[in-house]
């Protein structure tokens, strides 16, 4: 598990933005981390094109943009923030990219920013800046689309993670991290893989199929488990993934689904598909990995 030594909490002042914040609270509580607030504001010209037509006018209202942001950002969560080391920045630019470059530059251990989802349906909306950092960001990034309903005491309430690997290359390190986190607060630690249904159940060919199938992802789990000395419990479920996993998180019940990663190009993390399904529609937080 890498060094949680600072976090990194992206804010734009919003409820969502609050409940992010108690769980970097008590996340930094815990670790004893520092905790960035970041802020970033999008220059006008991101906005609305060149200055040019807009002229002393817009180079007003954006000061006053600047000094309204800098209040705001001394004042986020200044109780509840009280205690802990806490480092209060603001940028300029596109923020999915200034908090990516941040996050790299400074070497920060987690990124903790909430989707993006309202009302009814928002277990099926992913605002595009948290898209944009979980597909770029090469650092552990934590979600949850029902943070505006999470007390910072429950961000420790950790008695059980669930890691889900598809067996890829960034397998180990999910289950590295999700291992470490279930030690550090005395957790159970569950390992699952999801398998394709059978192709025919009717044709008697493939009747040894589940047990074949299952057989060699048993091993697999097996040497993943080796090869970072984690004795997690496991479990191999068949179905559409994202249906399988987050049932298994609410079945458990897991505190924290940690999944993983995959490693397309360059230096950044891909995610691997179904991963936007799975951190809209999980029970609990997903620490991707």
């Amino acid at each position: 598990m890498q060094s949680l030594s600072k976090i990194l909490l992206p804010v734009d002042f919003s409820e969502r933005s609050v409940a992010a914040a108690r769980c970097a609270m008590a996340l930094a509580a815990r670790f004893r981390s520092q905790v960035v607030a970041m802020h970033v504001l999008t220059p006008p010209q991101y906005e609305i094109g060149t200055m040019e037509s807009g002229g002393a006018l817009l180079a007003e209202l954006y000061r006053n943009r600047v000094e309204q942001a800098e209040r705001d950002l001394e004042a986020f969560q200044t109780a509840e923030l009280a205690g802990l080391e806490v480092r209060r920045l603001l940028l300029e630019g596109d923020p999915a990219s200034r908090i990516v470059e941040f996050a790299r530059d400074e070497n920060v251990g987690i990124i903790i920013m909430p989707t993006h989802g309202y009302g009814p349906f928002r277990r099926f909306i992913l605002g595009s800046n948290t898209a944009k950092v979980l597909h770029d960001a090469d650092c552990p990034v934590w979600t949850g689309v029902h943070l505006p309903n999470t007390a910072a005491k429950d961000c420790l309430a950790i008695r059980h993670v669930l890691c889900a690997v598809d067996l890829g290359a960034q397998s180990a390190k999910a289950l590295c991290w999700a291992a470490s986190l279930a030690g550090e607060f005395g957790a159970r630690l569950s390992l699952m893989h999801c398998v394709a249904e059978p192709p025919d159940r009717r044709d008697p060919s493939q009747a040894n199929w589940p047990d074949t199938i299952r057989y060699s992802v048993e091993a697999e789990l097996e040497r993943l488990q080796q090869s970072v000395h984690s004795k997690a419990e496991v479990s191999i479920e068949a179905g559409d993934p994202t249906k399988v996993i987050c049932a298994v998180a609410e079945r458990l019940p897991a505190d924290v689904l940690v999944i993983g990663r995959g490693s397309a190009a360059g230096v950044y993390g891909r995610l691997r598909t179904n991963a936007y399904a799975i951190i809209r529609q999980s029970p609990c937080p997903v620490v991707s990995v």
